[in-house]
């Protein structure tokens, strides 16, 4: 909300005016009022406007869940089995340059297959690990020499980049949220008769950084050599409230 006051006018002129205007343009929705209070001699006249800044950046960080699957008569043959492929998708990772930190265990299944009669046909074990890496280049061929570990019970949840640090397209989202609320601030000093003064506050918003790519699992493809991989681009989104003082 953009509100602008005059403190250089009479009591008797409080709320003699009002005027309101809506701005909607590129990720920015402003509105004016006018309001007279009584002060000083000298007007002290301000107005608040709210910008909205974007800017995007490389990803260097890619996240995935793989898991693998298996099935036996017995819980105890099912997770014996189990156990080994996914001992074996480890070391292939591994292998390929993924820390033992940067894989973590995040979802163990034991499950009961029946038939239409109700009655037990065996037993399925599910074993999914998280996985972080920074090597973008390779990523494909861990991938996809991962799957070829695990067998037909593999399964790729998700594939998520995103950026380590973000500091520095955080930087230039917020110069480009100040630049527009500065264009809204000299749209109403302008429409009233007014210039921009010096900046009086700034109040931040949540910064949001959208994922900038995902990737079901019934959307890749195992290659000959690796899984194609785009990494796309990530966005940083912020916002801003700005107080600014008006001259004249």
């Amino acid at each position: 909300m953009v509100e602008v006051i005059d403190s250089g006018r009479s009591r008797a002129g409080l709320w003699r005016g009002a005027v309101a205007a809506v701005v909607v343009g590129a990720a920015l929705v402003v509105s004016a009022v006018l309001v007279r209070h009584p002060g000083s001699a000298a007007a002290a006249s301000t107005v608040t406007v709210t910008g909205n800044g974007t800017a995007q950046g490389a990803p260097d960080t890619l996240s995935y869940q793989i898991g693998v699957n298996s099935t036996a008569i017995t819980a105890s043959a099912a997770l014996e089995e189990n156990n080994a492929r996914v001992g074996a998708l480890e070391s292939s990772l591994i292998a390929n340059g993924i820390a033992r930190k940067d894989m973590q265990t995040t979802g163990l299944d034991i499950s009961t297959n029946t038939n239409p009669s109700g009655v037990v046909t065996g037993f399925t074990v599910s074993d999914v690990l998280s996985v972080v890496t920074h090597r973008l280049a390779s990523a494909g061929r861990t991938l996809d020499a991962a799957v070829r570990v695990a067998g037909d019970g593999a399964q790729l949840y998700g594939v998520t980049f995103s950026m380590s640090n973000q500091s520095r397209v955080l930087a230039a989202a917020r110069a480009n949220a100040m630049k527009n609320a500065r264009a809204a601030a000299g749209e109403y000093a302008s429409a009233s008769g007014a210039s921009v003064g010096r900046v009086l506050k700034i109040t931040e918003q949540n910064s949001s950084t959208p994922l900038p790519y995902a990737l079901s699992g019934a959307e890749y493809t195992v290659m000959k050599s690796a899984v194609p991989l785009q990494s796309g681009s990530a966005s940083v989104n912020a916002l801003v409230t700005v107080v600014y003082a008006l001259n004249g």
